[in-house]
């Protein structure tokens, strides 16, 4: 079974995918506007969500804080994002998009399976 926070940096990674996939239809489409708003704004509800997982996975949880650093810093860039987006800086605002997607792969990658985990403490305390 997934980790919370697994699925919330998951959930965080297929939502920055589908962004610039609706940025495309943003250029090929007269509703590709609301439909890449949609995707936009559901990234940042997500980062935001992420955040809230790991202070939650961290605190009554007993976790480490360490995730909630690296999740506080994507929800600031996903902010700056929409923002750029908002203001059309275009020159600052896809690569910023290249960076949110591979920083989320990043964080998807360092945060193990629980199986995993719980096989890693298994054998640190035998």
């Amino acid at each position: 079974m997934p980790t919370p926070l697994r699925v919330a940096i998951a959930v965080q990674t297929l939502a920055v995918f589908l962004t610039p996939i609706s940025a495309g239809l943003l250029l090929t489409m007269p509703s590709g506007h609301t439909l890449h708003s949609a995707t936009a704004y559901t990234l940042f509800v997500v980062s935001m969500l992420h955040v809230l997982t790991a202070v939650l996975v961290w605190r009554p949880g007993g976790g480490s804080a360490k995730p909630i650093l690296p999740a506080a810093v994507f929800l600031g860039l996903t902010l700056l994002q929409v923002f750029l987006g908002i203001a059309h800086v275009t020159a600052v605002h896809v690569p910023l998009g290249v960076l949110l997607f591979g920083f989320s792969l990043v964080q998807l990658s360092r945060i193990r399976p629980a199986r995993e985990a719980r096989l890693t403490q298994e054998v640190a305390s035998s």
